[in-house]
């Protein structure tokens, strides 16, 4: 049986989030919090599974309330997140301080929409309860993970690099201004197809934007790459990069069906092998495997693909899937990512 905390100040939240959960007879609720502190003491008493927690409460906001949560008792928490431009920055600062996931929702939460998302969020606590004992917690320390050198090619770019590419999903918000940090300005676009929602990549973009003082935008259709621009993949679609003339790269939104996540990774990293600027490929943290073969496209043309060492990935799905497949040119910290970046690309 997965035991989940709710975590929110209203009464009818909580009623409802419990006939949500309880619906499903692999789930039970075994506590309910009425705000981040006393979320935080049944966290450390109850030890649950799986935290739900609301962004905000009176006395402790969630974004406290997850902060020190994972500093005293790591646990995967998803953040139930109001559609609205502040709930979607609020939301990027929790995912920030360690929560894994999001559901978003309608601000009144009426019935119709509690049913909608019933199944998803059964969907991602039973995931998430699977991933307790993975979860990298924030702050901490794990063991460096031992990758046959046979699997790594050490290959750098051929020459001027203009164009970074980046592949990312769950644990992205958190690992992404760590690596923007230590990389600074470069002299390239950098594009970012992280995996999420179309109203929050808006939010992400922004939070990204103060976290790290770079100039750091939401990609919209035709827009004209320019040099140290770092572009967020709208949500909800893909993102191609095209060529109109040598050295001119623009960036254009179109969905690809065939693909089973957006924005997808795998889709940008297959429009990139036609330009013929330089490019630099980037797999993190994330579940699943999107960006391998996208990377094996790449590879063709003797792109250099950095992957994120999997012990700093909250889930290292993705970044495994690259190795596996010995796609990687280097695997390296988020730090090390920034630095190497900011080395290739100045």
């Amino acid at each position: 049986m997965i035991r989940v905390l709710i975590v929110d100040d209203s009464a009818f939240m909580r009623i409802a989030m419990r006939k949500m959960i309880e619906s499903y007879t692999d789930i039970e609720v075994i506590g309910e919090a009425k705000n981040g502190a006393v979320g935080l003491r049944m966290a450390i008493d109850l030890k649950p599974d799986v935290i739900t927690m609301d962004v905000e409460m009176p006395e402790m906001d969630g974004i406290t309330a997850t902060r020190e949560i994972m500093a005293a008792a790591p646990c995967p928490i998803i953040m139930v997140s109001s559609l609205t431009e502040e709930g979607t920055v609020t939301t990027m600062k929790a995912l920030e301080m360690g929560a894994v996931d999001f559901i978003p929702k309608k601000s009144s939460f009426v019935q119709l929409d509690i049913v909608q998302i019933g199944e998803e969020l059964a969907s991602k606590i039973r995931l998430w309860a699977k991933h307790k004992k993975k979860i990298a917690i924030f702050g901490g320390v794990r063991q460096p993970s031992v990758i046959p050198q046979s699997l790594v090619s050490k290959n750098s770019p051929g020459g001027k690099v203009g164009l970074v590419v980046v592949g990312i999903s769950t644990g992205g918000p958190a690992a992404m201004p760590k690596v923007l940090s230590s990389m600074g300005k470069i002299n390239c676009p950098m594009i970012i197809a992280q995996h999420m929602p179309a109203l929050f990549t808006k939010g992400f973009a922004d939070h990204m934007r103060i976290e790290t003082g770079l100039n750091v935008v939401e990609g919209v259709d035709g827009m004209s790459l320019e040099p140290g621009m770092v572009v967020i993949a709208p949500g909800g679609t893909d993102s191609v990069v095209r060529e109109p003339f040598p050295g001119k790269l623009m960036l254009f939104l179109k969905l690809n069906e065939a693909a089973n996540i957006h924005p997808n990774a795998d889709v940008l990293f297959r429009s990139a092998f036609s330009v013929t600027v330089g490019v630099v490929a980037v797999v993190m943290t994330g579940m699943g495997c999107d960006g391998t073969e996208g990377a094996r496209m790449l590879k063709k043309r003797n792109v250099p693909i950095l992957v994120q060492s999997p012990e700093s990935c909250v889930v290292d799905g993705m970044t495994g899937s690259v190795i596996a497949a010995g796609m990687a040119s280097d695997v390296l910290s988020l730090e090390d990512l920034g630095r190497r970046l900011a080395k290739w690309c100045a």
